[in-house]
């Protein structure tokens, strides 16, 4: 675990809120330098607080479906072999492996309801999958990249 200080936790809270937040708006912001706020940030990048910055794109907008959550049983023994096969499946946006009845859970996009159901059907025949369960979703209720203050305020 990293320690962070008061800046790097606002820092980080504004490049979540904009991605796109300039190190010379940051810097004023912080009462810093942009030199200041750019060595920040690449410390974090280096320490892995900081994977990438992205956009937070509108599936509707784009003529996606809404996402749909599936749930995965496996065969002992298989998971790796799953692994592989579910990492090169091109409509898997989000894949999670989990401790309990079910191996993983994928998150998968499509144009349409009948690219869904092909999806789910290809994922039936790989080898060592016992058992899908899907989840379409029908609307986002929140969705954040925001910190949950909690466990930081009990760290300062």
């Amino acid at each position: 675990m990293v320690t962070l200080d008061k800046v790097d936790l606002l820092l980080l809270g504004r490049l979540l809120e904009d991605g796109r937040a300039s190190f010379s708006q940051l810097a004023r912001e912080t009462n810093l330098t942009d030199v200041a706020i750019k060595k920040r940030f690449e410390r974090l990048k280096r320490q892995g607080v900081i994977h990438s910055i992205s956009a937070d794109l509108d599936l509707d907008v784009l003529g996606f479906s809404k996402p749909v959550f599936v749930l995965v049983k496996t065969e002992p023994g298989k998971n790796k072999q799953i692994t592989k096969r579910l990492m090169e499946m091109e409509h898997v946006v989000e894949f999670h492996e989990l401790m309990g009845e079910h191996a993983f859970m994928l998150k998968m996009i499509g144009p349409d309801m009948t690219h869904v159901k092909r999806f789910l059907d290809e994922l039936g025949y790989i080898d060592g999958v016992r058992e899908i369960r899907s989840l379409p979703v029908l609307s986002e209720i929140k969705k954040t990249n925001a910190l949950p203050p909690t466990p930081f305020q009990k760290r300062f």
